[in-house]
């Protein structure tokens, strides 16, 4: 049986996951205005058809990958904050934080998400989402205003650093921003990173 079989009898909901995670990487990669439809259909392994005929539009589709990445790191932070483990809640969080980076699409494509926040169909989203994490970290997590804003600031510098892969970089600079920006384990980050 070829791999597109196997995928075609995928229920629904598996088949629409698969292409939002790899409409995920693919947005993650190239940018809202860079990416196609057909790309991520290549990277789904089925037809731009089949992308267009779920979602409607790359705008639409665009739309999902916001909702969903945004989705990912509040049940990786609820996650957190229930697995009290003796760590500090923020560090838990971190940690949380720090594991998404395996999934280089999410942290990737909301750096996109936020830098459209003039866009009047995809900046909304990327405000609501940040406030509800910002509000999750507050309210849930117990952080001050104050925590909570140093740790979106410090989530935001990772995803900087991370768009701009400067944990591959051989400049010393870099990797000491990537080494303080990762809580001190480069390693780890690089190895994230890498899928």
């Amino acid at each position: 049986m070829s791999t597109m079989e196997t995928r075609q009898r995928l229920p629904a909901a598996e088949r629409r996951e698969s292409i939002l995670a790899a409409a995920s990487v693919v947005f993650g990669e190239r940018g809202y205005a860079g990416a196609t439809t057909d790309q991520i259909a290549v990277a789904a392994g089925i037809s731009q058809a089949y992308v267009v005929r779920t979602f409607g539009s790359k705008e639409a589709l665009f739309v999902e990958v916001a909702h969903r990445a945004v989705g990912r790191i509040e049940t990786a932070f609820r996650t957190a904050i229930a697995t009290d483990d003796g760590e500090p809640v923020d560090k838990r969080l971190g940690q949380a934080y720090l594991d998404l980076i395996a999934d280089r699409g999410i942290l990737l494509s909301l750096l996109h998400i936020f830098s459209l926040g003039n866009d009047p169909a995809i900046g909304p989203i990327g405000r609501d989402g940040f406030l509800a994490i910002y509000r999750l970290l507050r309210d849930e997590a117990g952080l001050s205003p104050e925590d909570a804003s140093h740790f979106l600031a410090e989530g935001m510098l990772i995803n900087t650093v991370l768009a701009l892969q400067l944990h591959d970089s051989d400049d010393p600079d870099a990797l000491e921003l990537v080494t303080n920006a990762c809580g001190g384990d480069l390693s780890r980050f690089r190895a994230l990173a890498a899928g």
